[in-house]
């Protein structure tokens, strides 16, 4: 009887080990179903599959690896198995994000089915690794699978060997993988069968596939760019071109091949001699190059253009990059000839042979691309809910997010989005409301493209899917209920009219929702808000509002905490507007158009100045809880779901010069009826014939706007009337307001350099009233604070500092394109803005010229309030390129102080200590 049972643990150790061992996707799978059949293991029963492999397999090897998922297994979070036991879930794509979180799944007890269109991994190129994504892969085990993993100078990793890896820990959790399964589309539940029919299922092919009778009440798109789901707008990001080239070589392993030193990543801009003389001899002009050694040998370069064009790699010099780098336009042998040329030389020539490794295609893996081109999803889920079946749905891995690869962005924000994914999944599970769910995970999801190897928590022991355990600064309710009712689809339409003709959807809408735009509209809305409230009556856009108390009570409706309604004195007219504008601007970013004290002006508050003011809260608070009423008849919407229908309606208004796709695609024009267009047009032709007359007569400025539109409101003027800077007028459109001043855009710049400022991006000293630059705000403070000698020498420390390690290249190369890139759209954004600017103040100049009773002054009203709108959104959008680019701002500057950290750790102690003592000293 004990020969019988060794000789069981010894065949099942071997068959385990002939799992563990597989080296293909195919290979894998095979001897997994040998496995389960040969030890007869139930692959249906997911929830104890697990637990039936590990006591059928005891041999010595494998008792490590159960001790690690069993820990892993242990977290809270999974309630022992318990926390999906009900969940079924249909996973799109066996890629690294899919198969993480499947793993993830898995261990909440879920029923988790992964379909992949193909049945080989053969990704060559290989990903830095984060170091919490090291520290996740080595608690699953991954070295069980793969003795090399990270034992290099450098953390890398093949994608196939990450794949590779991943399917066989998702297999052994019980997760159900097919290959070569193809999804089509959604099938929605049967019609009259109530919560007793069947549910959501998937089109697959081929077509008979088991997997089609699969009911399913989550599925996760993990497909890659091109994802298969509807219902996700994606926008695209793309910045100055930046031509990457990827190569695999084969890798025999040999001696010659080991000696070989990889390359972490060399810039120009820190070895420029490296650059130069690879271009004297090989006419090759690089920015940069990174080798690693693995499966095969790759590199990765960035390329110059013109440089391909005088090797003759790209044949024509398009504008469009999408032509540039369309097939038809590279000459193939000679990219292969280049990305050799460029490896041989980065390896001083010591790699024995460089033979291309094959492609999937079958072919030479080399590829040549833009990689400022990039592509995320507006959302990271909604629910659907048909025939009374409610069904989430989410994206993963770059579905949802594309970074650059290559530097271990793409794996580690996917792996956190996978765990993000999976928490989300646990409360759907435990019966959370979708808009509760859904509000939580777009506040997280906000966070990922942000996320850093800094910034993320450093206690990768206690990571969970639980989000609070990896983000230091999570606010998980920045996004609120109301703000995602859009991501919760009701099934009174099918699917195919609301997503597979959502651009056509989208342009019906926006035509009817453009018609009714009007000021009347927007005064009922105000007197909705503020009814009931003390000495509030808004029967007008003008006086109704002089008290101030109108104003708090706007605000009071939304956000009572900010407010102390009851305190008010109605007789303090500029000091209850002055505080109406504070808290507006503090809390909710409205930056004010004028002053309290103006507002209390006999004449009361400009009426132009109160339709652009308050259309902000409107657009702002529109939708939330506190505004919708049964009574709201008309029910639209003028708040976008999609950056890009935000600016369709922007690119249709006003004629201008072609503004690139990649900020803002033009879409079709919606069609309007013949009345409003008459209407349009009659508008357009006025104030076409003003901005002639102005600029027929006044001298170029070098930019848009022609002072000479200003001449005859300059004198006597005053407040927010008077730009701040070059004190003439500046109209109610075209207003920036910053630190309490007014001003024109142009006029906003630094008191030093005399460059031009963003609101948020500016500095500002209160005692002298001056603005600046950061550059040159920060060089005031360090020469106030420090003697000459040390300022001296904190610019040489600044400067000599060259950052060597993968984190500082991934900025280098990564997200210093992405920050050009955003500089790129703030500079379009800008343009836009002074495009409508212009047009907004020829019709401030006819609407003053208008009597207030007079049938054009209502049409030019109205045409007003749709530039307003249209200029909040661009507003909006321009704030978040802020932030994003200070982000990104922030995190350089850090990773280069760490930097120079380590290098002067390496140097003597004293030089240290002085370095560590001034850095502090600014702080």
């Amino acid at each position: 009887m004990g020969e019988k049972e060794d000789e069981r643990t010894s065949q099942a150790g071997q068959l385990f080990e002939n799992f563990v061992q597989a080296t293909t996707c195919k290979g894998t799978l095979q001897a997994f179903s040998i496995l389960c059949r040969q030890l007869e293991l139930n692959l249906s029963d997911h929830r104890g599959f697990y637990s039936s492999l590990k006591a059928a397999v005891t041999y010595w090897k494998a008792k490590g690896l159960w001790g690690k998922l069993d820990k892993r297994a242990s977290h809270k979070e999974y309630s022992k198995g318990k926390a999906c036991t009900d969940t079924r879930c249909l996973i799109i794509g066996g890629g690294p994000c899919g198969f993480r979180t499947a793993i993830e799944l898995a261990l909440l007890g879920a029923k988790v089915v992964v379909i992949e269109k193909r049945d080989t991994f053969s990704r060559n190129n290989v990903l830095h690794l984060w170091p919490y994504t090291i520290h996740d892969l080595r608690n699953l085990g991954a070295k069980k699978f793969y003795g090399k993993f990270c034992a290099g100078s450098i953390d890398h990793i093949s994608i196939r060997q990450l794949q590779l890896m991943l399917l066989k820990i998702a297999l052994i959790v019980g997760v159900e993988v097919h290959v070569n399964v193809e999804f089509v589309k959604l099938l929605e539940p049967p019609e009259g069968q109530g919560t007793d029919g069947p549910g959501w299922r998937a089109e697959v092919r081929p077509a008979d596939h088991q997997i089609s009778d699969y009911e399913f009440d989550v599925i996760i798109g993990a497909d890659g760019r091109r994802s298969t789901l509807d219902g996700f707008k994606r926008k695209e990001f793309r910045g100055k071109l930046a031509i990457a080239i990827t190569a695999n070589f084969v890798n025999r392993n040999t001696t010659a091949e080991a000696k070989v030193e990889e390359i972490s990543g060399v810039a120009f801009i820190f070895n420029q001699k490296f650059f130069l003389e690879l271009k004297e001899e090989t006419g090759i002009d690089l920015e940069n190059i990174v080798y690693y050694k693995d499966n095969t040998h790759y590199f990765v370069m960035t390329a110059k253009k013109q440089s391909l064009l005088d090797k003759g790699v790209i044949i024509n010099d398009y504008i469009e990059t999408e032509r540039l780098l369309a097939s038809d336009n590279v000459n193939q042998e000679a990219l292969l000839s280049y990305a050799r040329e460029a490896a041989d030389f980065g390896t001083n020539y010591q790699l024995p042979s460089l033979d291309y490794a094959i492609n999937h295609y079958g072919q030479s893996d080399v590829a040549m691309f833009d990689f400022t081109c990039m592509y995320a999803s507006e959302n990271a889920a909604l629910v659907r809910e048909k025939n009374s079946h409610q069904m989430l749905v989410a994206l993963v891995g770059d579905s949802l997010l594309e970074p650059f690869w290559p530097m271990g962005t793409g794996c580690a924000r996917g792996f956190l989005a996978a765990f993000d994914t999976a928490w989300m999944i646990k409360g759907w599970a435990q019966g959370k409301e979708p808009l509760d769910l859904l509000s939580e995970r777009e506040s997280i999801y906000r966070l990922l493209p942000q996320t850093t190897a800094e910034n993320i928590s450093k206690n990768f022991e206690q990571y969970t899917i639980d989000p609070a355990t990896r983000y230091p600064n999570l606010n998980s309710t920045c996004v609120r209920p109301h703000q995602v009712r859009h991501l919760y689809i009701n099934g009174e339409q099918g699917l195919s009219s609301l997503e597979r003709s959502g651009p056509t959807r989208t342009s019906v809408n926006i035509s009817r929702r453009e018609s009714e735009v009007r000021p009347s509209r927007l005064l009922l809305w105000c007197q909705k808000q503020t009814q009931g409230y003390r000495g509030v009556d808004v029967t007008d856009l003008t006086t109704s509002w002089r008290s101030g108390l109108a104003l708090c009570a706007l605000i009071h409706s939304q956000r009572p905490d900010l407010i102390d309604f009851d305190s008010l004195n109605e007789a303090g007219c500029a000091k209850n507007n002055q505080l109406a504008f504070d808290v507006a601007e503090r809390e909710f970013g409205i930056q004010p158009v004028t002053t309290g004290k103006e507002m209390n002006a006999e004449r009361g508050p400009d009426k132009l100045i109160m339709v652009l003011y308050l259309s902000k809260f409107y657009e702002m608070f529109r939708n939330s809880p506190q505004s919708i009423t049964e009574t709201d008849a008309n029910n639209e919407d003028y708040s976008s779901k999609t950056t890009n229908s935000l600016y369709s309606s922007i690119n249709q208004a006003l004629p201008r010069k072609r503004i690139p796709k990649v900020l803002m695609p033009n879409q079709s024009a919606p069609p309007v009826g013949e009345r409003e267009e008459q209407k349009e047009n009659k508008v357009r032709s006025m104030a076409t014939q003003l901005l002639a007359r102005f600029e027929e007569n006044a001298p170029s400025c070098g930019v848009r706007r022609q002072t000479s539109m200003r001449k005859e409101f300059t004198q006597g003027l005053g407040g927010s009337d008077t730009c701040h800077f070059c004190k003439k007028r500046v109209y109610i459109m075209e207003r920036l307001s910053a630190e309490g001043y007014f001003f024109h855009r142009e006029c906003f710049r630094c008191n030093i350099c005399g460059c031009t400022l963003r609101l948020g991006g500016h500095a500002f000293d209160s005692n002298q009233g001056t603005f600046y630059c950061k550059l040159h705000f920060s060089q005031r403070k360090i020469s106030s604070r420090h003697p000459r000698g040390e300022v001296i020498l904190i610019i040489l420390l600044n400067r000599c500092s060259q950052p060597i390690n993968q984190t500082v290249i991934q900025l280098r190369i990564g997200y210093t394109r992405t920050f050009d890139f955003r500089l790129l759209q703030l500079e379009e954004v800008e343009e836009k803005q002074r495009a409508l600017e212009e047009k907004g103040v020829a019709l401030e100049k006819i609407l003053r010229e208008t009597g207030d009773d007079s049938t054009d002054e209502t049409t030019l009203l109205q045409t007003w309030f749709k530039l307003v709108l249209e200029k909040n959104k661009l507003s909006r959008y321009e704030s978040e390129l802020m932030i994003f680019a200070e982000e990104l701002e922030l995190e350089d500057t850090q990773s280069q102080l760490q930097q120079d950290l380590r290098r002067r750790m390496a140097t003597e102690g004293g030089f240290v200590m002085m370095h560590i003592m001034l850095v502090k000293s600014l702080e």
